[in-house]
Parts: structure tokens; C-alpha cells; sequence
């Protein structure tokens, strides 16, 4: 076993399980082989589809069975398996697996890294590695997929999305820098999110607002300046960083170094969480002419909590971003990186930020008196239905007294002589006129007490 093996599985224990594990894999991976091999030279000798779907199917599912006992390993025995396989076999298994494989890529062996993820067998979509270089005042853009382009290059900031382990290492080792896995950044301790490191690089830790119509959230970006260059690195694309780039790229002298992009940054997440506000203040104002109608239903109740709660959610995620960016901002005043410049437009931020403070706070209000109203129609609405059932039971109250009264033995002494048919239809038409004249009585008294509120109302006004 090789000594990156070992480091895998170390304790005889987890090595048990994991050649186990191991063995069941290679069974399943030599079935489906076996399969392939026998059908093979059935199907070049007749062309047969029901063969060839019945293979398929076969082959299906082992592989279902394969990706189920993947699934519920720990990241550290699927490695384990892929490094113990042959290359083919290899291959099988990381098309199971490669999906939010990062904690499988982070303990892999160089050499098996490279095998996994060269372009030839694999190559992650969301996985993109762009330098910005200055020309004539203006951002040029330039994509990077392999090592050698970086040659010659002089960037200003090197945006990296969803990073591999290996493509972190070569530009790390081009720029010098230690660059993180963006999938550890929601580890961090709150007070190890701004810090200068041993070599005099600036490290920033800070999370930006993505609001889409299916959901809002904030991402952690990691963002370091070494000699005015700034590296980002982050999970996803994000608005911010596209308006950032365009405004960048179309501008001349809109920015000169790294830390002109990263105040820019700073900048155009404030305003995208301005705008984040404006669309939680029209939600609420749409909210808000159903609220206040004469009458709401249940189910109209409903909606409008779900829109307030995701309204309320929306404005506590964009007043966390906002306050996280004020603690970054406040890090770069206070450690004297920037220059005259660059600190005067730090805190005209900082000043847009304190404007949409007393705007969250707005809104918190207004979120907590929709959902009072809210709750007060359902309580009325509640009301109506109790007093209905109020109304009934007054009604037949006196109706079932009788009916009582004529299920009891004295109505057959008091009836004795009379035939019990005309006797019982009389007793009906008696239980049919008192409820007649108990609902005309609720009626009246119904019709007083309106009567009575509105004079009351005339005199007040």
C-alpha cells in the first residue's frame, strides 16, 4: 500500500472497514464488466433492442447500486477507494462521486488529482478562473484554464469561482499567495475574518447578498490584496461581482490597483443591498393594500404571511450584509491601507451604510404591523365563526330542552288519550315556533345594537 494510502485509512479500524467497503466496489464494478463482456458479442452478432435495453438496464443499475454505497461513505474512504483502484476503474467511481467532491479532492494525491479532474475526464462547470489586467485605464479581461496563460501577465485582481484544490495551488504558487478552499470560508470564527498575515497580506472574509426570486442568502467571499493584487475566491457567481466587472471593463480610470476593485466591491454591495430593500418596501406595499381591506380571508391570510415572514427574511439577510461590510470597511480605515483617496471613498461607504440603517429599521416596523394586522383579521375572522356558532346554540337551546322534555315518560302521561301521532306533530310544530321565535329575538336585539353603535359613532364624530 502506498504511503498515501495509509495516510488515509491510518488506524486498523477505519482500514477494516474501508478494504471492505473496497471489496464490495470492486464486485460491483467486475458484475457490470462481466456484463459487458457477455452481451458484447451478442449484440454484434444480431442487432437485437430488447438486448441492448435489457444491458443497459443491467448496467443501470449496478451503477445505481455503486452510487448508493458511495453516498453513504465519509469523503475520506471514497478517496481511500480511489486511490486503491486501477485508472478505469477509477474513472467509474469519481462519475458517482464528482458531484460536490471537494471534500474528496482536498485528501487526494497530487498524481490522482490530476488524472481526476484533466479535461479529458473531467471539468467543473461552475469552476471559473478570470485575471483582470490594467491597459489604457481600462480592465482587460482575460480567462485563464491552464497555468501557462498567467505567463506575462501583470492583473490588478484574479476572480476565482468554485476552485479546485489543484488550480488554487498552481495560481498560489504563480502569485505567492495562500489562497483557501471557498467551502471552509463558513467555518470561520467572526474575529478571524480580517487579519494581515505574516507576509503582509490583507485577508478579508466577507459575506455578499444574492437575492434571486427562488431564494436570498448571503455568500462568503474570501478576498486577499498582496502588492495591490486582489485575489477573490468564492462558491458562486454573484450580481456584485458582475456589475463590478462591466462598470470596470466600460469606465476608464474607474479603477488603478487592487484596492480600488476592492472598495468598489464594498460599494456596489451596499447599492445592490439598497436595491434588495426597495424591492422588500414594494413587497410590503403590495402587502399592505390587501391588509387593510374591509374583509380577508383565511387563505388570503395565508399568502400574506408567507410574503411578510419572506419580506422579513429578506431585510434581516441584507442588514447582516450590510453590517458585515461596515466591519470590513472599518478594518481597512483603521489598518492604514488605503491612500487619501481610497480612504475618503471608504467612508462615503460607510456613510451609505448608516443611511440604510434607519431604512432596515423602517422596515422592521413595518413587518411587525402587517403581521399584527394579519393576526388581528384572522382573530376577527375567528370571532365571526364563533359568534355564528353562538347564535345556533342560543336558538336551539330552548329547542332541545324540549326535545327532552318529550322524550321523557311523563309526555306519554300527559299525552294519554291523545294518538300519539297528532300528539307528536303538535309537539313539533311547538319546537318549530319557539326556534322561530328565539332566531326573530336574536334577530331584533342584532338590529338594536347596530343601531345603537352607529349613533354612538355619529355622536362621537
Amino acid at each position: 500500500m502506498s504511503d498515501e494510502n495509509k495516510r488515509l485509512a491510518p488506524d486498523a479500524l477505519e482500514k477494516g472497514i474501508a478494504d471492505v467497503h473496497l471489496s464490495e466496489v470492486r464486485s460491483l464494478l467486475s458484475l457490470q464488466k462481466r456484463v459487458e463482456e457477455l452481451v458484447e458479442p451478442l449484440l454484434r452478432e444480431q442487432d437485437t433492442p430488447a438486448l441492448d435495453d435489457a444491458s443497459a438496464e443491467i448496467q443501470q443499475q449496478y451503477r445505481r447500486e455503486l452510487r448508493q454505497k458511495l453516498k453513504l461513505m465519509p469523503a475520506k474512504e471514497v478517496a481511500y477507494i480511489l486511490e486503491s483502484l486501477e485508472a478505469n476503474e477509477r474513472l467509474i467511481v469519481w462519475e458517482e462521486v464528482k458531484e460536490g467532491a471537494d471534500p474528496i479532492l482536498a485528501i487526494l494525491s497530487d498524481d490522482v488529482l490530476e488524472e481526476l479532474i484533466d479535461d479529458s475526464h473531467y471539468r467543473n462547470e461552475k469552476t471559473v478562473v478570470t485575471a483582470f489586467e490594467l491597459v489604457d485605464g481600462h480592465l482587460r479581461q482575460i480567462a485563464i484554464t491552464r497555468p501557462e496563460e498567467l505567463q506575462g501577465l501583470n492583473p490588478i485582481w484574479v476572480d476565482l469561482i468554485a476552485p479546485t484544490k489543484k488550480i488554487r495551488g498552481w495560481i498560489g504558487r504563480r502569485f505567492d499567495v495562500d489562497l483557501p478552499d471557498p467551502g471552509s470560508l463558513t467555518d470561520l470564527e467572526a474575529s478571524a475574518r480580517f487579519y494581515v498575515d505574516e507576509e503582509g497580506h490583507t485577508h478579508l472574509h466577507s459575506d455578499f447578498l444574492l437575492d434571486t426570486k427562488e431564494e436570498s442568502r448571503n455568500v462568503p467571499v474570501a478576498l486577499i490584496l498582496k502588492n495591490d493584487i486582489l485575489f477573490t475566491i468564492r462558491t458562486e457567481e454573484l450580481p456584485v461581482f458582475r456589475l463590478q466587472r462591466a462598470r470596470a471593463r466600460t469606465r476608464p480610470g474607474y479603477v488603478t490597483d487592487g484596492k480600488d476593485v476592492l472598495l468598489d466591491l464594498y460599494a456596489a454591495d451596499v447599492e445592490y443591498s439598497a436595491n434588495a430593500l426597495e424591492d422588500v418596501y414594494a413587497e410590503l406595499e403590495r402587502v399592505g393594500r390587501q391588509v387593510l381591506r374591509s374583509h380577508i380571508t383565511d387563505q388570503e391570510a395565508t399568502q400574506i404571511l408567507a410574503a411578510v415572514s419572506e419580506a422579513e427574511d429578506l431585510n434581516g439577510r441584507t442588514r447582516r450584509n450590510v453590517l458585515d461590510t461596515r466591519r470590513a470597511l472599518s478594518f481597512l480605515l483603521r489598518g492604514r491601507f488605503l491612500s487619501e483617496e481610497q480612504l475618503a471613498d471608504g467612508r462615503e461607504i460607510l456613510r451609505d451604510i448608516e443611511s440604510l440603517d434607519g431604512h432596515t429599521a423602517f422596515l422592521f416596523n413595518k413587518i411587525n404591523f402587517l403581521m399584527d394586522a394579519t393576526d388581528s383579521a384572522i382573530n376577527i375572522n375567528q370571532n365571526k365563526d364563533i359568534k355564528r356558532l353562538t347564535v345556533l346554540s342560543v336558538i336551539f337551546m330552548p329547542i332541545n330542552v324540549l326535545a327532552g322534555m318529550g322524550g321523557m315518560s311523563e309526555f306519554s302521561m300527559m299525552t294519554e288519550g291523545i294518538p300519539w301521532p297528532a300528539a307528536y306533530a303538535a309537539f313539533l310544530v311547538a319546537m318549530i315556533f319557539v326556534g322561530s321565535c328565539m332566531y326573530v329575538g336574536v334577530k331584533y336585539f342584532e338590529k338594536r345594537r347596530i343601531k345603537s353603535n352607529r349613533a354612538a359613532n355619529r355622536r362621537t364624530a
